[in-house]
């Protein structure tokens, strides 16, 4: 397995264990740094996997860079399922069930 690219401030927690069942990662950002590391990129998309670490426990961010084989195999995916390169689309605000 490879090492994992990491996004400059950008980190993922376990939801606190009181949060409603319906929270299911925590993110935080330290803006500056997320910038800076953006701006340093040069793909229109940037796919992140929130994982748990293994031997700690602890949540982290992690850059997907899966990519299909040249044969649109995709064998190895864990989550074969899901698009390559869609993101998932962001909800209007007027579509919350909460308001």
């Amino acid at each position: 397995m490879s090492n994992p690219a990491f996004i400059d401030g950008l980190f993922a927690k376990k939801p606190h264990e009181k949060a409603p069942d319906f929270v299911k990662a925590k993110l935080s950002i330290k803006r500056e740094d997320m910038l800076k590391w953006l701006g340093e990129q040069s793909d229109e998309w940037i796919n992140i996997d929130v994982k748990e670490s293994g031997k700690t426990g602890k949540w982290y961010a992690a850059i997907d860079e899966w990519k299909p084989n040249n044969d649109g195999n995709w064998e190895g995916r864990e989550q074969a399922q899901q698009a390559v390169s869609e993101p998932v689309p962001a909800v209007d605000v007027e579509d919350k069930p909460f308001r």
